[in-house]
């Protein structure tokens, strides 16, 4: 492309400009850029931005640093008529705003363009301009403007990012905003005088780079390629640019005469400058900043004024970086005025590439790599320090913030890190260790904090990035040797001797922008990270723990020896009664109190979480040599695949804690722990609580409040029940997550506030009711949302059936016999805990009666969890309860507004008769789609009655569906005194309804003794959820409950409900559930994708072409972050071919090659369809699958497709 020549006194007209626009738009290209992995002061995002060519023969394109980014990128280019072209970085300046992409010139094959000719000496003030790009996320858009200064100061950013110095800016006033970074600034010739790089918010004000040094350095990156024979060159094989860049690790900034005067400049000095320079000179460098350790450390300061370099007058930085960049390796002379007294210093001239990292290490989810020069400037430390760019899971788990420096690891000094890197790899899979951090806004106050180390399935192995600019590719190693199989649950706990103490965990001038770092920061929903109560943390992600299993390995006090351990256990009965307790009701229940902390990692943030850090106050109900079990409410144990501490109240002591049961519909989860982990003296102080579920409580009882404080002391208030069976309404998440439905709880007058947990226990410290922790999601009137956290009180009668099914089977057989002592003979009836050795104690005539009842079917799990329904728990399998429920979301109304919905005066009767004191029927507010009742209950119906006995409570539901376990409630069972006479069919017969014929006083008492919706002899049985589902009479496959081909007939119901004022009978399915929530998730192009698990299906919602691969997030940076693959959606279609399940998709992705464009078809949750484009990107995000496997108590991650 020929140049036209510049004419003086010439102004352009109309046509000059619309010549030059005709060249150079085309070779103007759109770059969608990527960006994978946090790294140095950028996060992982994807955004818009303008690049343009400057080499067509060699593919070169030039754009801003801040575009092409100093990590691991993946980008495109869009040309002018929407070809699409991948392109790779291979040149990033380390300080200045610019960098090149390459693409291969032979892929465009549709567009003629020539490449943009650059001319910086064409730069002045005055000259009329066009700055040609992608703004504000326009394809094309052209903005004019006149340049106004040469000499503006480098603009600032952000504190802690990207800034460019020790360089002029020009400036102009052409309103560019975000996505036109990289645009070239052409004048009326076609010419690039300058490169876009940012803009001031406040104002029209536009900044360019001057493009002296990108002239140097793309002379040198064009050396690189090959040349054909014939012409022409082979950009496939070239070598990686050497671009040799000098530093002192100094910031300098450009003041006037009148300035430096009053920092000393001698007049005589001034004076020589000004003849040497020129008169047009206006000014000197000043030193502004020095980097600690560098090579101007300690000899030059801020103020310090320079005059000359080797012997000759220097005012302008391109002369200053010219000689610096010709004398890497070498010495350079500096003569500086420092408060009016000349100095003359000799400096060595590093390497910048040196302080700009090329690697690093991802762990755990985290980056860390050497700290960089543009860090190191912007914090004021050293180079090459440990960085934490993203903290990551274990690190954020440890309290240890983006930005920070670490600087101590298990008490070694990390300065580098290849050292952290030999520290972290002695540490043991779960050992804690003291890792010790400083941030730059408090540089002086070193803080040290408890790592536990996790090298669990939530993440790879730890691995290194290494950048290799031939390919544009970071090419990953392993870090660390594999370590060796960890034990399972709890197994090597007692060799590792206890836990380890509880340590205390930590837990601007002018505001301009990027011209093109706009990030997309769309979240599905509920990408954001955050807390329960106590919130201390985002969100990205970002970023609460459980788990099924323990592989931390922990160190206590407890480790003592045997003659010490043998004195503790002889003192522990006089320190099980603590000291310092206000009452009976404390004392009773401090050794049973747990501060329980969860973490979820991010990687695996399933079922709609919408947090990742909970803590809250739990329960021991079991304790034995063998086996510790703690209850829960899950608001604080959300989902099982977490992370938890427990920390006891009895001893001063942590273990971690595995879930080993999430009640599926009630608000609470069963946590295990390995008692051989407490150490002698711990473990002896433990104390399981009592638990009384029986009889029922009624409104007017007196209970006592009793939890932990923050501090975990034991707090206790007396209070009153008002309500013993108040309905529970929870609000449904825009993002639908767990939620507590068909429960009645119990409600108090007086609490310590909405974020206080505990239990209502009577005056003997017996265990009435879990005062657990709900949530409900708010939406107000204007749009607003709210997340409010509240307690209630849940019936201890709930938590003692599907404890009693969990401990009546003896365990197996050891797994590992020599981690665990040996098993003792099956554990006696849970009424009478006759050895007084940690069962909790359930008193009560009517809880034997459930004990037997619930002996008689303790089914397994079938192949809902891939296992039998045995779980292992510290090296033994245990049978698993399972839940038969009537899979419909009940309310209750109030029989008198029942009438205005055709409800008949006989039902009136019946059902005030059956429940006189809340006189209310059942509503069904919907049915959770694909259940076996879906289609035969719908909105609105009121349920009468289940196997033709009146129904007016939750438990009346919930003992019809255990009845079936046990064999009962198929036939027809009459009411004593409701007057409702039953056919020879089972089916109540309205017409045979008649007045009831007992005392007046009778049917009051008879409701009196059915509070809860049960009578007194039933009450501390049916109170559960019907624990217990039998083996064979699993309906449902995995988390989406939905009938399999060729399963077993699902047991039935016989309901009798009122539907549009007309009464009819129907047959209801029931579905069972497991306890182990959701147990398989598959990561594919950086979503995660699940079985839709029952908050979702409780929308009522399922798509018809396929529901079984639910998207529930996804990661910044991926190819789903990339093209729009957003969570709350299923993946019903790839390729055309359906995706009904996770088998598809798995086997799907496995034909799918790195790099291939798919097509998706997705149905979001309101039922909307979108078919989107895809590209694999197998390199930096392989699929992978994480499973659980009950009978090894372990979660196994499976890399199922990745680069060859």
């Amino acid at each position: 492309m020929e140049i036209d020549p510049v004419v003086e006194g010439h102004s352009a007209s109309s046509d000059d400009w619309r010549r030059a626009l005709a060249r150079v738009v085309p070779a103007v290209v759109v770059l969608r850029v990527t960006v994978v992995r946090a790294f140095d002061t950028e996060s992982a995002n994807s955004s818009y931005a303008t690049g343009f060519i400057v080499d067509k023969q060699r593919g070169i394109i030039l754009t801003n640093r801040h575009v092409v980014k100093p990590g691991p990128v993946v980008a495109e280019a869009m040309f002018l008529n929407r070809e699409e072209i991948p392109v790779h970085p291979i040149y990033r300046d380390p300080v200045h705003d610019f960098g090149f992409f390459h693409f291969d010139p032979a892929a465009v094959q549709f567009l003629e363009y020539q490449d943009i000719p650059l001319s910086p000496e064409a730069a002045a003030v005055g000259l009329e301009i066009r700055v040609v790009g992608n703004d504000s996320g326009e394809k094309v858009s052209i903005l004019a403007g006149t340049i106004a200064r040469l000499d503006r100061d480098a603009p600032v950013y952000k504190k802690d990012g990207y800034n460019d110095f020790n360089t002029f800016y020009l400036q102009a006033a052409s309103g560019t905003k975000g996505g036109s970074s990289g645009s070239p600034v052409i004048d009326s010739r076609g010419c690039a005088v300058a490169l876009n790089a940012g803009s001031k918010s406040s104002s029209a004000s536009a900044f360019f780079l001057p493009l002296d040094r990108v002239v140097r350095a793309l002379g040198a990156i064009q050396q690189c390629f090959e040349e054909k024979e014939g012409g022409g060159f082979v950009v496939h094989k070239w070598r990686p640019p050497v671009v040799p860049r000098g530093t002192l690790q100094l910031t300098f900034i450009h003041r006037g005469f009148d300035e430096t005067r009053r920092l000393g400049l001698k007049r005589e000095t001034e004076a020589e400058v000004r003849k040497e320079a020129g008169a047009a000179e206006t000014g000197l460098l000043v030193v502004d900043s020095v980097v600690p350790g560098g090579p101007a450390d300690g000899r030059l300061e801020p103020g310090d004024i320079l005059v000359r370099v080797n012997g000759k007058v220097l005012t302008q930085f391109l002369a200053l970086e010219s000689i610096l960049d010709d004398a890497v390796g070498a010495t350079v002379t500096l003569d500086v005025e420092r408060g009016g007294t000349p100095l003359s210093l000799t400096l060595s001239v590093h390497d910048l590439h040196s302080v700009t990292p090329d690697r690093f290490l991802e762990l755990s989810g985290g980056v860390l790599h050497a700290l960089s020069y543009q860090q190191a400037r912007n914090f004021r430390f050293p180079c090459g320090l440990v960085y934490v760019a993203e903290p990551g899971y274990m690190l954020s788990r440890a309290g240890v913030p983006r930005f920070a420096i670490i600087q101590k690891l298990a008490d070694k000094e990390v300065p580098d890190l290849e050292s952290f890197i030999r520290e972290f790899g002695r540490l043991k899979a779960g050992a804690r260790v003291p890792i010790e951090y400083v941030t730059h806004g408090e540089r002086h106050r070193p803080k040290s904090v408890l790592l536990v180390v996790d090298r669990h399935a939530w993440y790879a192995p730890p691995e290194m990035y290494c950048r290799d600019d031939s390919t544009g590719l970071w090419r990953i190693a392993q870090a660390l040797p594999a370590p060796p199989p960890s034990a399972a649950v709890g197994g090597d706990a007692a060799a590792a001797g206890g836990a380890a103490d509880g340590a205390a965990g930590a837990g601007e001038g002018e505001k301009q922008e990027e011209g093109g770092s706009k990030e997309g920061g769309e979240n599905g929903g509920e990408q954001q990270r955050g807390e329960k109560r106590g919130r201390g943390e985002e969100g990205e992600g970002g970023e609460g723990g459980k788990k099924c299993k323990v592989e931390e390995t922990v160190i206590s006090d407890g480790d003592v020896p045997h003659a010490a351990a043998d004195a503790a256990a002889d003192g522990a009965e006089a320190s099980a009664k603590p000291a310092g307790t206000s009452s009976l009701v404390e004392s009773a229940l401090e050794p049973a109190f747990v501060m329980m902390e969860v973490h979820v990692p991010s990687s695996v943030m399933v079922d709609g979480v919408h947090a990742q850090h909970f803590f809250g106050t739990a329960l021991v109900v079991h304790h034995t040599p063998q086996l510790g079990l703690i209850v829960v409410d899950r608001n604080t144990v959300a989902v099982s695949v977490s992370d938890i501490m427990l920390s006891f109240s009895a001893y001063p002591v942590e273990v971690p804690g595995e879930v080993v049961f999430l009640h599926p519909v009630h608000n609470f989860a069963f946590v295990a722990y390995d008692p051989s982990a407490l150490g002698a003296a711990a473990a002896a102080a433990v104390k399981p609580a009592t638990l009384k579920p029986s009889p029922p409580l009624h409104r007017g009882d007196r209970v006592h409040l009793v939890g932990l404080s923050r501090s975990q002391a034991v707090t206790s208030r007396q209070s009153v029940v008002t309500n013993p069976t108040a309905t529970l309404t929870v609000g449904a998440a825009d993002c639908p997550r767990y939620r507590a439905i068909n429960m009645d709880v119990v409600e108090i007058d007086t609490d310590f506030g909405q974020s206080f947990s505990g239990v209502l226990a009577d005056d003997t410290g017996a265990v009435r009711a879990l005062w657990g922790s709900f949530s409900t999601f708010l939406k107000y009137g204007d749009g607003g949302t709210d997340d409010l956290q509240f307690v209630r009180g849940i019936p201890i009668a709930f938590v003692s059936s599907v404890l009693e099914h969990i401990l009546l089977a003896p365990p197996s057989t050891p797994i590992r016999p020599h981690l665990t002592p040996p098993l003792p003979p099956a554990p006696p009836s849970a009424a009478t805990d006759t050895e007084g050795k940690g069962q909790a104690i359930v008193e009560g005539e009517e809880a034997r009666e459930a004990v037997g009842q619930v002996r008689d079917h303790t089914g397994g799990l079938q192949q809902q969890a891939g296992g039998d329904g045995r779980l292992l728990m510290n090296g033994r399998l245990w049978e698993m309860p399972c839940v038969r429920v009537l899979e419909a979301e009940l309310a209750p109304m109030l029989l008198s507004k029942a009438r205005s919905f055709g409800l008949t005066d006989p039902w009136v009767r019946v059902l005030a008769q059956a429940d006189p004191l809340r006189r209310q029927v059942l509503r069904v507010k919907g049915t959770l789609a694909g259940s076996a009742v879906a289609g035969v209950l719908q909105q609105g119906d009121m349920l009468l009655a289940v196997n033709n006995r009146p129904v007016t409570c939750f438990a009346d539901v919930e003992v019809a569906c255990r009845e079936l376990d046990s064999g009962g409630g198929e036939s027809a069972v009459p009411l004593e005194g409701t007057g409702v006479g039953v056919v020879s069919n089972g089916d109540v017969s309205m017409a045979e309804v008649r007045e009831p014929t007992g005392a007046p006083g009778e049917a009051a008492e008879a409701g009196k003794t059915a509070v809860n919706g049960l009578s007194e002899a039933a009450a501390g049985a049916a109170g559960a959820a019907g624990a217990g589902g039998t083996a064979g009479r699993i309906d449902g496959k995995g988390d989406s409950s939905l009938a399999a081909a060729g399963a077993e007939a699902p047991l039935s119901l016989h309901l009798t409900i009122l539907r549009q004022g007309k009464e009819q009978r129907v047959q209801a399915a029931t579905d069972v559930r497991h306890g182990f929530g959701t147990t398989r998730v598959v990561n594919w192009a950086g979503c995660l994708v699940q079985d839709p698990h029952p908050a979702v299906r409780a929308t009522g919602f399922l798509p018809s072409q396929g529901h079984g691969a639910y998207v529930a997030r996804w990661c910044h940076g991926s190819p789903a972050h990339r093209y729009g693959l957003y969570a709350l959606h299923w993946i019903v279609e790839i390729n055309g071919r359906p995706v009904p399940d996770l088998d598809a998709l798995v086997a799907i992705s496995q034909e799918l090659e790195h790099g291939a464009f798919v097509r998706v078809k997705v149905v979001h949750l309101n039922g909307k369809p979108r078919v989107l484009t895809l590209k694999q990107d197998l390199h930096y995000w392989p699929t992978w699958e994480l499973r659980f496997v009950p009978s090894s108590g372990t979660w196994h991650r499976t890399i199922l497709k990745i680069q060859k």
